[in-house]
């Protein structure tokens, strides 16, 4: 049985440039690393959107540098922002659910992709994540840039090794 983690309220719409766009993704050549589920208008398979590493890299990069609560001193994290992941696939959902390799679930508030700069990162200080560590991708928050992130709530939205979102 899975328990899932509640991180806030649950209200928030994406929607953007990629209404425009083809309602189907290209379908991925390399292993599978993400899957998004649920209320989206691109998919390219079986109503589902899954990515490889390569597909997720052809997103607009971003690098963020920030302290951890488990790792030591400043880390610099390599990735792509989550509302443009969610922009990318037109999510239309309020709470997007978000599951690691060890089935660990929390919830999120959508609102928090706008409000906050969230990184899905596949690389820490330059070197890929891997699943023997806490890859190969790592929701981060930039919490050294708000005070309020720093707090143990946002701590628990740090999810490690991710391999599944699913948006409602």
């Amino acid at each position: 049985m899975r328990s899932v983690v509640r991180a806030g309220l649950l209200l928030a719409a994406f929607a953007g440039p990629a209404l425009a766009e083809p309602d189907v993704l290209a379908k991925p050549e390399g292993e599978l690393v993400l899957q998004v589920h649920g209320a989206i208008g691109r998919t390219n398979l079986n109503g589902a959107a899954v990515f490889d590493m390569a597909m997720l890299k052809a997103l607009p990069k971003v690098t963020l540098d920030t302290s951890t609560a488990v790792t030591d001193g400043v880390r610099r994290f390599d990735g792509f922002l989550m509302r443009d992941l969610l922009v990318h696939v037109v999510a239309r959902g309020d709470t997007v659910t978000a599951t690691a390799l060890n089935d660990y679930v929390i919830e999120f508030d959508a609102r928090e992709f706008s409000r906050y700069d969230v990184v899905v990162a596949y690389q820490m200080d330059g070197k890929p994540l891997l699943p023997s560590g806490k890859g190969p991708l790592w929701i981060v928050y930039p919490r050294d840039q708000h005070a309020e992130l720093q707090d143990i709530r946002y701590d628990y939205r740090w999810v490690w090794q991710l391999k599944r979102l699913d948006v409602e």
